[in-house]
């Protein structure tokens, strides 16, 4: 089974790509299944976030125009930092998804990819000052399916790789929270198209998730446009094998299922 469980369109602010194409493009390399993962990032694209009614409409006209060829999912991927976590609380009451991935964006609402959030900051500081705020955030936050993206901060940094036993035992304590809670993390296959020598999240940070018990995996492209779609997932399918992993996941309304690999 192929499923791609980190999509972009038209409705996140740094796509144009039309849902509909999207969905195409999936069927022609006999993708089974979709999950449309829009943006919202609270307090920085304060204007610019998801319209949730135009996304939700178009969403339920594609499915049923494509139910025959392909399974989609409705999903959102919250930005969120610790200040902005009532916002996004209300966001998943008051709509349905399958499928949440909790992700961190920018902090102090400083942005990683414009450098805001580096600038005037020691590699030490940013690093560890990025996982925190992933801990505090799901220390007071658990409406989510999975951490998007875990080591994204390596994508923006421009002074290379941070070592990562030096900030293993606070992933390691992210790991075990998520995990306690009947949550998951995802393999984000954009580490490919950002030239990056490693997986997103890294070899290092699956194994111990491994060796932690977590089990709970999800496989995104992240696309936001054509050439992204299902970009290398049967490839990390195999990796994770190599890495001891059975299954991987997908969702509906907000539970796991579980797919061999």
């Amino acid at each position: 089974m192929l499923a791609d469980y980190h999509m972009h369109t038209s409705f996140s602010d740094d796509s144009t790509y039309p849902m509909e194409d999207e969905i195409k493009k999936a069927i022609s390399l006999g993708i089974d299944e979709i999950c449309f993962t829009e943006h919202v990032d609270y307090g920085v694209k304060v204007d610019i976030n998801c319209n949730y009614i135009a996304y939700i409409n178009e969403f339920n006209r594609c499915r049923e125009k494509y139910i025959d060829k392909i399974t989609m999912k409705l999903g959102i991927e919250f930005g969120m930092q610790e200040h902005t976590i009532h916002e996004f609380q209300k966001d998943f009451n008051e709509y349905d998804f399958d499928f949440v991935i909790l992700s961190c964006h920018q902090v102090d609402n400083k942005a990683f990819w414009t450098q805001d959030f580096q600038t005037g900051k020691t590699q030490k500081e940013y690093n560890e000052k990025y996982y925190e705020e992933i801990l505090k955030v799901i220390k007071k936050y658990n409406d989510y399916s999975v951490l998007g993206h875990l080591d994204m901060i390596n994508r923006y940094d421009k002074m290379g790789k941070y070592p990562f036993e030096k900030v293993r035992d606070i992933v390691k304590e992210i790991l075990v929270h998520v995990i306690s809670h009947g949550k998951g993390i995802e393999i984000n296959t954009s580490c490919f198209r950002y030239g990056l020598d490693d997986l997103t999240p890294s070899r290092e940070i699956l194994k111990l998730y491994r060796e932690l018990g977590g089990t709970i995996i999800t496989i995104g492209s992240d696309s936001h446009k054509e050439d992204d779609v299902g970009c290398k997932i049967s490839y990390v399918k195999n990796e994770l094998k190599e890495l001891g992993y059975k299954e991987f996941c997908t969702y509906k309304k907000m539970e796991p299922i579980f797919h061999w690999l």
